[in-house]
């Protein structure tokens, strides 16, 4: 769609910068991927991308080195119990992913992307340090009889160590959940809102990233933690980290920074409410008598914000901007609870659309956790050995992470160029790695199928190499649809709200893993009700039927799929409004 080829009604404008003229043309644009492709390009500044890109790994790398063995450390050196350090990480883990909510809620309404990044960082810092300090104290423990200090003097001494460990975790939950809810939509607001392509680039670099240190952190530092010290165990990331507060720093002059537009909470309130006090009004037929206002900042660049056009769905909404008797009083300033502007409307409904879309995604990332539990498993039932060499079976995700970076070439280099260098939508390559999951489901329901057939026959069982199809296409689906979603929300996301979406999109992946242990535990329960033993995924898994558990995660995720189809067919993209 090109600037010109449909006009927008002209908006009442109450308030209004001096020499803005109320008919100034204006023209309607999605906000979509390759929908921007007929606008001018600009070519993008790699360094400042490039910069947050390395602040990422460090940082996935500090996370992942205390994350990764934080359970064992609880019980081997803290003497916790099974179950309550187990229920501590799990709370600590919960703290992690969570936090990004409010740090999002703080970047976008005061502080802004690039000091909550800096701020999360720092306290990121002051946490790691202190676990790595703690870490290097002699630990006594209540009824430790080669020591010199009372009984007394041990338990405090115990739990005092334990108070400055806990402390330090939770420091690291409150950096981590800033870093997360801003890093990213700091990276992508780098690019020109034209440069579609570089931004595709830089979501796809950035998860490969974030994967990249998970796995250097849960090979090497796991190794020096439970092999040479806990404190160098500790001290790595805490060096992780502290070069990445150094190296974000040193990148401050060449970023590109947005300016906060003020709570999302508060405008979302507003436009409620004030909906409900214009109940009894009647919504004008002609978009003309909605209120509007020019959004543009002291430089009107970075720190401009996207003004909307009109939408018909969820009409009760637009009640918010009509305007009344009362608001045309002169001398009295309009009040914000009863009177607010198209864009705020227009906002609102934006989160409102989002939803399914998202609620989708809850569904597909529990599929995607299998990769981590019951993929697992099945790769434990099968032959390990390939070329002479035991594999382990949690090793294949190393090689799910090459599988994204090949689907990311694939697509850039291979699928792009062969459209022409036209770019799928971002809800078409949502919906192709909705789909891919499906397909993987059924790869391993198929492989289980085989497998069992083969034990039961013969005592054989399947090489572990057969498992490598299914851990490709979860690749793909990782490619298409956990990355996208990320730029989708964030692209589609207000200007007020580029951080609390992102955000939003992360946390589906942490609820998609509470839901893949709900499914988990009720199978187990479900499948071995009334006495039907062993069930679908008993200890011995040659004697159960996960296949079956397959199927039934391919059928859920076709059911998500067509679910996601319905409501991306019906979603209305973003339309900003361009003054020619």
């Amino acid at each position: 769609m090109k600037q010109g080829d449909q006009s927008l009604p002209l908006l009442i404008n109450l308030k209004r910068e001096e020499g803005n003229d109320i008919n100034e043309e204006k023209s309607v644009v999605p906000c979509q991927g390759s929908q921007l492709q007929d606008l001018p390009v600009a070519t993008s500044d790699w360094r400042a991308p490039a910069t947050i890109l390395g602040v990422e790994c460090l940082e996935s790398m500090a996370f992942n080195g205390i994350a990764t063995n934080l359970v064992v450390y609880l019980r081997n050196i803290l003497h916790d119990n099974n179950a309550s350090s187990a229920a501590k990480v799990s709370v600590w883990y919960g703290t992690s992913y969570f936090v990004p909510l409010v740090g999002a809620l703080i970047a976008d309404s005061c502080w802004g992307s690039y000091l909550t990044v800096l701020v999360s960082l720092i306290l990121y810092f002051l946490g790691m340090v202190g676990t790595t300090l703690s870490s290097l104290i002699p630990i006594t423990t209540p009824g430790d009889t080669n020591t010199i200090v009372t009984p007394s003097e041990a338990v405090s001494t115990h739990y005092k160590y334990k108070l400055v460990f806990y402390l330090s975790l939770f420091l690291i939950a409150l950096g981590c959940g800033g870093v997360r809810s801003s890093l990213l939509p700091f990276g992508a607001d780098q690019f020109t809102d034209n440069d579609q392509q570089n931004k595709v680039l830089f979501f796809s670099w950035f998860y490969i990233c974030v994967i990249f240190g998970v796995i250097s952190s849960g090979t090497a530092v796991v190794w020096v933690q439970e092999n040479v010290s806990w404190s160098l165990g500790f001290a790595i990331p805490t060096l992780c980290i502290g070069f990445a507060l150094a190296w974000f720093l040193l990148g401050t002059s060449i970023y590109r920074r947005k300016v906060p537009t003020g709570s999302p909470l508060k405008s979302i309130c507003q436009v409620l409410v004030a909906s409900f006090r214009k109940i009894c009004l009647n919504i004008p037929n002609h978009g003309t008598t909605l209120y509007e206002v020019d959004y543009k900042s002291s430089n009107g660049e970075v720190g401009s914000q996207t003004k909307l056009a009109q939408t018909s769905d969820f009409r009760f909404l637009n009640k918010a901007a009509i305007i009344s008797d009362s608001d045309l009083e002169s001398n009295r300033p309009h009040n914000p609870w009863s009177l607010c502007t198209v864009t705020q409307v227009e906002e609102f409904k934006i989160l409102l659309r989002l939803v399914p879309i998202w609620a989708t995604g809850v569904l597909h990332s529990s599929a995607f956790s299998q990769m981590h539990t019951t993929f697992i498993q099945q790769g434990k039932a099968m032959d390990t050995t390939v070329l002479s060499f035991s594999v382990p079976a949690a090793s294949l995700y190393s090689f799910e992470v090459i599988c994204v970076m090949f689907w990311v070439f694939i697509y850039n280099k291979i699928v792009v160029p062969t459209m022409g260098g036209v770019l799928l939508s971002q809800l078409q390559r949502i919906g192709i790695g909705r789909f891919l999951i499906v397909v993987a489901m059924s790869a391993a329901a198929v492989l289980e199928m085989v497998r069992l057939e083969r034990f039961r026959e013969s005592g054989s069982t399947l090489n572990i190499a057969w498992q490598l199809p299914q851990y490709f296409i979860v690749a793909g689906s990782e490619f298409f649809s956990l990355i996208t979603q990320l730029e989708f929300f964030h692209g589609q996301a207000p200007d007020s709200m580029k951080n609390v979406c992102t955000a939003f999109a992360l946390l589906c992946i942490a609820l998609g893993n509470y839901l893949s242990s709900f499914i988990i535990t009720m199978v187990a329960v479900v499948s071995t009700k009334g006495g039907m033993m062993p069930g679908w995924l008993p200890n011995d898994l040659n004697e159960g039927h996960m296949d079956y558990y397959f199927w039934m995660m391919a059928a859920l995720s076709g059911f998500n799929f067509v679910v996601y189809i319905f409501f991306a067919s019906k979603y209305k993209l973003k339309e900003a409004i361009l003054s020619n």
